[in-house]
């Protein structure tokens, strides 16, 4: 693109963001073979998740999807908002629950909201936390939590 500044990140810095700042990532329906590989690479094979006729039986009334497998698809949806490419420096943490179940068919999305920053010992750098829900095609919480990012400040 031309006069893209090739120099500077994609992402945001620090100084970059602020309090009630709030995205909505893409959406992505969840499908069968997304049960199935997470199922493959996880080993995990309830049968909640695994055999229709026992999942009928549950309180749920059909399989579900694997609630860390959710967990991984959101981090590849928030990925795609862009505002960490290049400025993020560490994960650090989390808090997480399962809400809701989130079914094969589902459509979901994840929405971020800056819930807190602080500055750190070192001026490079400051911490970002993330207030994170996946939300369903219907707007219900399936999963939420924080997020706790450290990121690059603007250089001087």
């Amino acid at each position: 693109m031309a006069g893209k500044d090739k120099s500077r990140p994609l992402g945001r810095f620090y100084e970059e963001f602020s309090v009630n700042d709030t995205w909505d990532s893409p959406a992505r329906t969840i499908t069968d073979a997304d049960l199935v590989i997470f199922a493959g690479f996880s080993g995990d094979y309830h049968p909640l998740h695994t055999d229709e006729e026992y999942a009928k039986t549950t309180q749920f009334g059909k399989r579900i999807f694997h609630g860390p497998g959710a967990f991984a698809i959101a981090t590849g949806l928030e990925f795609r908002l862009g505002i960490k490419e290049g400025t993020a420096i560490a994960f650090l943490g989390m808090t997480w629950r399962n809400v809701a179940p989130v079914y094969i068919g589902d459509t979901i999305r994840v929405r971020e909201t800056v819930a807190e920053m602080r500055e750190t010992k070192k001026p490079d750098r400051g911490i970002v936390n993330f207030d994170v829900k996946i939300l369903n095609q219907r707007d219900n919480v399936c999963q939420e939590g924080q997020w706790i990012v450290m990121f690059k400040r603007k250089p001087a």
